[in-house]
This record gives C-alpha cells, sequence and structure tokens, in this order.
C-alpha cells in the first residue's frame, strides 16, 4: 500500500491553532477550579481547624503573592524554552500540589502546600500559555484569548459548584482530592497529545535577548505600564470576591455551603462569559481599523460595573445582589478579553511572555493584599462594606486606561504579522 506524501495527507480536522486552544481551555479551567476549591470550602477548613479570618485570608494572599514573586521567572523562561513542555509540567505540578492539600493540618502546611507549591505551578502556566495563543493567533488574538480567559469563568462555577457539594458530603479534604487527581489525570494526557504531536518553538532562533535589554525595553513602554497598574486593581478586586463572595452568601444570607459556592459565582461568571466572548470576537474586528479600541473599551467596561460592585456588597436584597454579580461579571468579561491582547499590541512579539509574566506579577503582588484585608473588615463586622468598596479600584482603573489609550498608545502601537507555524508531527 502507499503511504500519502506530507503534501496529499488530509487536513486535521481541527487546525492546530485552534485545536491548542481547546486544550489550554481545559488546563485553565483546572487552574481556576483547583483554586476555587479552597474559596468554597473555607466555611468548613476554619471550623475543622479552629481557623480565624484573618489566618484564611493570609492563607489565600500567600498564593497570590508566591505567584507574583514566580510570574517574573515564568515569563523569562516562557521566552526562552518550549511553551508545551513548561504548560504540561505546570499543569502537573499544581494539581499534584492540590491533591496534598487535603492532608494540610493548620496554617503552615496550607501555605507550604497550596501557596507555595500551588502558587508556583499555578504561576508558570499564565505567561508561556498566553504567549502560545499570541504567537498563532495575530488577527484572532482577542477572539482566541477570549475563549482561553472564558475557562476561568468555566472553572470557578463548576469548581464552586462541585466543591461545595463534595466538602457538604465527604469532608473538605475529600474536593482538594477530587480536583487534584482529574487535574494529573489531564496532565498526562496534554503531554502524550501536545509534546508528540506538535513541538513548536518558543521563539524564533536568535531571538533570545538578556534579561537587561528586555527589561530596557519594557520600562519604556508606558501603556504597558498603565495596563499592569490597572490590572493589578482588577486583580485585587477579583481575589477580593473569589475569596469572601461565598462565605458572604453564607453568613449574611443563610445560603447553604454548596448553594453560597454556587451562586457566588454563577451569575457573575455566566455575564462574564458572555462579556469576553463579545468582547474578543468584536474587538478583533474593530481594532484592525481602530487599535486603540482594546484599550478603550477596557477602560468604559471598568467603569460600567462601579455601581454593580457597589450594589453587590450594600443591597439588603439576595435578588440585587445576583443581578450586580452579573453585571459586575459582563463589565469584567468585556475587560478580561483584551488583557493580553492589549499588552502584546505594544510589546514586541519576542518579549511577550516576560512582559505578561512581569504584567501579572505586579497585578497578584496587588490582589495578595485582598484576602487578607477583606477579612479584617470580616472580622471587625463589614465584609459587605468591603466588597462594596472594591470599585474605587475599577473607577480609578477604568479612568487611567481611557487616559492611556489617547496618550500613550498611538505612538507606542506595533502592527505584527503572523506568524507561520513551526509543526513537526512525529
Amino acid at each position: 500500500m502507499t503511504s500519502l506524501s506530507p503534501s496529499t495527507k488530509k487536513p486535521p480536522l481541527i487546525p492546530y491553532q485552534w485545536e491548542i486552544i481547546i486544550w489550554l481551555f481545559l488546563a485553565y479551567m483546572m487552574n481556576q477550579a483547583d483554586r476555587q476549591v479552597f474559596n468554597v470550602v473555607l466555611p468548613l477548613i476554619e471550623r475543622d481547624l479552629g481557623l480565624t479570618d484573618v489566618q484564611i485570608g493570609l492563607i489565600g494572599s500567600a498564593l497570590i503573592l508566591t505567584m507574583a514573586i514566580v510570574f517574573p521567572i515564568a515569563g523569562y523562561v516562557g521566552d526562552r524554552f518550549s511553551r508545551s513542555i513548561i504548560i504540561v509540567l505546570s499543569l502537573a505540578m499544581w494539581s499534584i500540589a492540590t491533591t496534598l492539600s487535603g492532608f494540610a493540618v493548620g496554617v503552615a502546611s496550607f501555605i507550604i502546600i497550596r501557596s507555595v507549591a500551588a502558587g508556583v505551578g499555578e504561576a508558570m502556566y499564565i505567561p508561556a500559555a498566553v504567549a502560545f495563543i499570541g504567537e498563532h493567533h495575530v488577527k484572532s488574538r482577542s477572539f482566541a484569548l477570549g475563549i482561553h480567559q472564558s475557562a476561568l469563568y468555566v472553572g470557578t462555577i463548576g469548581g464552586g459548584f462541585m466543591a461545595g457539594w463534595i466538602g457538604g458530603m465527604f469532608g473538605w479534604q475529600s474536593s482538594f482530592f477530587v480536583f487534584g487527581g482529574f487535574g494529573v489525570l489531564l496532565a498526562v494526557v496534554m503531554h502524550f497529545r501536545m509534546k508528540r504531536s506538535y513541538p513548536v518553538r518558543a521563539v524564533p532562533s536568535g531571538e533570545q535577548p538578556a534579561i537587561t535589554t528586555v527589561l530596557k525595553t519594557l520600562v519604556k513602554i508606558r501603556t504597558a505600564i498603565v495596563f499592569s497598574l490597572v490590572l493589578g486593581g482588577g486583580t485585587f478586586v477579583s481575589m477580593g470576591y473569589l475569596t469572601w463572595m461565598p462565605t458572604y452568601l453564607h453568613n449574611h444570607f443563610g445560603l447553604s455551603l454548596a448553594s453560597a459556592g454556587f451562586f457566588s459565582v454563577f451569575y457573575n461568571q455566566i455575564f462574564a462569559f458572555v462579556g469576553v466572548m463579545l468582547g474578543g470576537k468584536f474587538s478583533d474586528k474593530v481594532a484592525q481599523r481602530h487599535p486603540r479600541f482594546r484599550l478603550v473599551l477596557g477602560g468604559v467596561s471598568l467603569l460600567l460595573g462601579i455601581p454593580f460592585l457597589h450594589f453587590m456588597g450594600a443591597s439588603q436584597n439576595l435578588t440585587v445582589v445576583y443581578v450586580a454579580l452579573g453585571g459586575f461579571g459582563l463589565c469584567r468579561g468585556l475587560f478580561d478579553s483584551n488583557i493580553y491582547a492589549s499588552l502584546f499590541d505594544v510589546v514586541p512579539r519576542k518579549f511577550h511572555a516576560t512582559a505578561a509574566g512581569l504584567m501579572v506579577a505586579f497585578s497578584f503582588i496587588v490582589g495578595s493584599l485582598a484576602p487578607v484585608a477583606l477579612g479584617a473588615m470580616k472580622q471587625s463586622g463589614d465584609l459587605g462594606g468591603g466588597l462594596s468598596s472594591l470599585a474605587w479600584a475599577y473607577l480609578l482603573g477604568g479612568l487611567a486606561l481611557l487616559f492611556a489609550a489617547w496618550r500613550f498608545f498611538p505612538r507606542e502601537y506595533i502592527k505584527q504579522a503572523p506568524v507561520a507555524e513551526d509543526i513537526a508531527v512525529h
């Protein structure tokens, strides 16, 4: 039988540039689901181990701070080594750490296992993944990154509900075992699929500059600096909301643990999914003619989210709270759809992973303050006021983005051409 030559082989059912989106969607979904497990079973951990609100907040803050420290390293590594291998190894690492979290017995063990081990694994993933997507998508960049970002919402909803149900039925330890085990299994499957079939070079040969060159280039890009500051405020809002909203609904409105875990994220993430898909698809079309549109959309979205954030913690009516969560989610999704696409518009391609790592690192340093800050407000009896005060971050961020769109972006925009895929099938 005569074999087909490479030129006569049937094209794949799913083009590689979209197949990688499927795998990365699943990986990022597990990333967020694993992170949400702790937030949902938090009341069970608190009662079982006798931890205070500030101690619980400290565990969450330690995770975020660890990720912030590792992100710059992850970005630098992501511009120099195979991104597909980094992605698989990071998924395996945080999944193993999630599994081991079920054996934690106090603050110290939670910080070491969950915050440090899981934090390093999760931090290594983001820069490599978004740069990997950006490498294969230019005209469809916002849409592709938006699909990847939507995994955050799916993982948060599914993880929140399942972790609450499993924790209520079998104990909080079981939630960590189930989600961690599934993540390890996914890492094994992705290892054989991505590494064997589609090894893609991280950067073209000869384009691996020294770290000093990278930093000197990035600090001159004022649009990227402003966007990093704004993302820091947005991450502060997201971390504070995700950590304490389940507890707020459970304590303030009397919802069961499973219901609080589900409804704290359901309306928010569903509308965020709508926002990120609409924002990504629409931005790709408009940005071809008006490149600054991505920044303008982000700024307007943050400003529109202000009233929703306020009523999220200020209303005594549960229906109003749900509406506020949905509105906040829609605005957040529109903003999220252009996070990395906006950054890549002003940063040279060979620095994408490093720039993403530095930007997210800063945002997580700022965001790491939210769980413990809101934990202190809860301990003083005003968790609702703390949730409402998150609106200030959106006000400042929205104004800053609009200023950068008109003042800095026009001079710093880089028009990029698509990169041909470098695929070797074994």
